[in-house]
Order: structure tokens, then sequence, then C-alpha cells
């Protein structure tokens, strides 16, 4: 129970990674709220987990305030603030992704956490204690050709939780990241084009290990990073990657 008592956000939960950090925590103690596009999926998730729902778009600010808001009625604090949430555009030259998927991908991976950190962490600084986790991705640390505007949006999460962590840390909130491989996950065919045997062998001979990574993986590793025990670490991405960036 290493998050017994403690409260979380985590957005994107209604399926993946998300849905894999959700369950975890509730395993390990915490209450959750899921936010995710997907409603109905987000209630489902909610109801197996025993936590709160809202159907949100994690790049609108009225959102993020509906967000906080139902958090702090239901709880009178936020202990954890998971930005799993994240978009990509499927493998292509650069030039040839359109300027409206460039948007929402920015939107989406980065916008908002820009916005949640406007919403959450006054909550988090008047507590005087935080745990904020970012989802970024081993892409933003290697990159691969043909997912060029992907790469850079997860880069600037990573410098993003940097900046926070270095910002952030004398008012007792830590700020980690997670990049993660990909995962066997409904955003896999957008990363590889298309899901195909072929396909999935070429990606997985990039992995020493030898397979992707799972909800389950992403789950372990966040407990991890937002619980007491690492109360030591804040600015970290910690590769769950098996090995893909070395």
């Amino acid at each position: 129970m290493r998050l017994d008592g403690k409260t979380a956000i985590v957005t994107g939960g209604a399926s993946g990674f998300g849905r894999g950090i959700a369950e975890k925590f509730t395993a390990e103690g915490a209450r959750v709220l899921i936010a995710d596009r997907n409603g109905d999926a987000a209630e489902e998730v909610s109801r197996a987990i025993l936590g709160l729902f809202e159907q949100a778009d994690v790049a609108k600010d009225g959102d993020w305030a509906r967000l906080t808001a139902r958090a702090m009625d239901e709880w009178g604090r936020i202990d954890i603030l998971v930005n799993n949430a994240g978009i990509t555009h499927l493998p292509q030259p650069m030039e040839d992704v359109t300027e409206e998927e460039f948007d929402r991908i920015l939107a989406v991976n980065a916008k908002s956490v820009f916005l949640s950190a406007r919403h959450v962490v006054p909550a988090m600084k008047a507590a005087g204690s935080g745990a904020i986790l970012n989802v970024a991705s081993t892409a933003g640390v290697s990159p691969r050709p043909r997912l060029s505007w992907y790469n850079a949006s997860k880069g600037w999460m990573i410098t993003a939780t940097k900046a926070m962590a270095v910002e952030l840390a004398p008012a007792g909130v830590r700020v980690n990241c997670l990049n993660p491989v990909a995962g066997d996950t409904p955003l896999l065919a957008s990363f590889l084009g298309e899901d195909t045997p072929e396909m999935r062998a070429k990606f997985l001979s990039t992995i020493p290990i030898g397979r992707f990574s799972t909800p389950a993986d992403m789950g372990n590793a966040a407990c991890f990073l937002c619980s007491d025990e690492a109360s030591m670490i804040t600015g970290v991405g910690l590769e769950v990657d098996g090995g893909r960036c070395i």
C-alpha cells in the first residue's frame, strides 16, 4: 500500500498505459480520478477501480479548471498528477505532416502539461507537497525517423519536467517523467504505421529485452516515482524501455 491515502488525477486513464497506472495506483491504496476524452471508457475503468471519472480534453483550459475543481471538491487536495494523455502522427516525412496535425500534437503532448500546471500546481504549493509525473517517451531521448514532430513534443516534455522540478522543489513538489518504449496499446499501430507481424518483429529487434512495454510496467514505475519511497528523486526521466535507448 505504497500510495495509501493518496489522491491522484490520471489523464488518458481509460486505456493503455494510463489504465495500467490507474489500476496500480488503486491497488496501492490511492483514490484516482480518471480524465479521458472517451467518457464511456473512463466511466467503465472508474467503476472497475472504484474511482472517479471526468470526460475531458487535456488541451482545453476550461476542462482543467473543471478537473481540478472536481478533485478538490471530492478530496480537498491533489497529491499526485499524472500527465499521461498523448497522441502521435503517422510515420511520414516531416514536411508531409499537416499544420492541423502538428497543432494537435503540441496541444495534447505539450500544452496540456502547461495547463495542468496552471491549475494543479497552486493546490500542491498550498499543501507543501505533491508529485507530478509526465509520460514522455524514448522518442524524446532517441528520436526515430519519420516521427519528427512527435519526437519533438516528447523532448519538450522531458525538458519541461526538469524545468518544473527545479522550480517546484523548494515548494515540496517533485516532478519526474517516464520514457516508455512503444507498448502493446491502442497507439501501437500509429507508431508503427501499420500493425503487422513483420512491423512488430522489426521494432522488437531494437529492444534488447525483446518485448513491448506493458501497462503493468508503466504502472509499477509510476507507482515508485509517485510514492514517498522516491522522496529524493526529482527531475528524472526514467526509461522503461527494455534497453532500447542504450
